[in-house]
């Protein structure tokens, strides 16, 4: 990309190298930047798709109102990152039985390079409801977990 020109959609793809460690760390908006996904509902369906589409596996992640963070890493690499949150989004309508979108089409991703950085993105992360003031610690944030260790070395 020609330097001053920015990008209308998220870069595709995550390069996988077999002999170094991959956790990344997506951003997916709600639709139109709705504030409908904190809630009991949405996280519940959220962990349970996110159970079921094991291509890759999730390792923290925060639910926002109009957005969600989380950490991922292949489980073998059959399955992009794009198909991957494509599956369990459907999983997810499916499971709300809803046929409206909740997320944009696109997610926004960076691969973490090196193992600080992981809870170095996870501790800011985790501010998000304190600095939106829905919180005054981050512990009493109730759409916020951890469903897998993610090694930092496959």
């Amino acid at each position: 990309m020609r330097e001053g020109l920015s990008r209308r959609r998220p870069a595709e793809g995550v390069l996988i190298f077999r002999d170094q460690p991959t956790i990344v760390f997506v951003t997916i908006c709600g639709r139109k930047r709705r504030a409908n996904l904190a809630n009991d509902s949405v996280h519940n369906a959220l962990v349970e798709s996110w159970r079921a589409a094991t291509a890759w596996l999730v390792g923290f992640y925060l639910i926002m109102p109009d957005h969600v963070h989380l950490f991922c890493a292949p489980q073998g690499g059959q399955h992009t990152l794009e198909e991957w949150v494509s599956f369990w989004k459907r999983r997810l309508r499916r499971q709300l039985k809803t046929f409206e979108a909740l997320f944009q089409a696109h997610s926004f991703h960076h691969r973490l390079r090196r193992d600080e950085s992981y809870s170095e993105k996870w501790n800011y992360v985790r501010m998000n409801p304190v600095r939106a003031g829905m919180v005054s610690d981050t512990d009493q944030w109730p759409y916020q977990g951890v469903l897998n260790e993610l090694p930092w070395w496959n």
